[in-house]
């Protein structure tokens, strides 16, 4: 895990995402929500092929769920994927519902296999809404909301967001780590194989000497 976080520079991610959580969530909130949203989401667990649908996506996501928390970090709790909600006749799904064990709030996650449009906000927006109704307890906080992109434009999704009062983050997704390094980096690095071949020896070696 040690060895993920450097490769992908952790460290550069964090609070990257775009977002409204200054002026929707209390400061302590806000600040905590900042350091848990990453941008890029690094899914390496997806493997090579091109995913071109949102539910292809999701399928790939849910088969690695532990991976995907890891990713996620500390505190995500998996709730429910396809959340039906029934309005008006209309039938809506919601893609993937966490629990924040240390925000104490729902996370409604969206996700999208192309590029963003500022139309993603409202329907996200109108998702948390109807947790905020219907699921959320007295004791929880407001309903946090991530949109996780193939690919966006920063200052357009930070003017998607002005105007909404529901904290959400946008943020890319990635496959592969190296995606998110500098190109005179990436030749030095290790393939998954052969981190996975050298963990393998060490720890080889470490049971023979015992």
């Amino acid at each position: 895990m040690l060895v993920f976080q450097i490769e992908s520079k952790l460290h550069q991610r964090i609070g990257q995402s775009a977002n409204n959580f200054d002026i929707a969530l209390p400061p302590t909130e806000s600040d905590m929500a900042n350091q848990i949203f990453k941008d890029p989401f690094i899914f390496d667990f997806l493997g090579t092929a091109d995913i071109r649908r949102e539910r292809e996506l999701e399928n790939r996501l849910i088969e690695h769920l532990e991976k995907f928390l890891l990713e996620l970090g500390q505190g995500f709790a998996f709730v429910r994927r396809q959340v039906h909600l029934e309005f008006s006749d209309q039938d809506f799904y919601i893609d993937l519902l966490f629990y924040h064990l240390k925000l104490r709030c729902f996370v409604v996650v969206e996700i999208k296999s192309g590029r963003f449009e500022p139309g993603h906000v409202s329907q996200l927006n109108m998702y948390m809404n109807i947790v905020d109704d219907l699921m959320r307890h007295e004791t929880d906080n407001k309903t946090i909301g991530l949109l996780l992109v193939r690919e966006k434009n920063h200052t357009l999704a930070k003017y998607s967001l002005a105007g909404y009062t529901n904290p959400i983050g946008i943020a890319e997704w990635e496959k592969n780590i190296t995606d998110s390094l500098p190109e005179d980096l990436k030749p030095s690095l290790p393939t998954i194989e052969e981190i996975e071949n050298e963990l393998c020896r060490e720890i080889a070696e470490i049971v023979a000497n015992e």
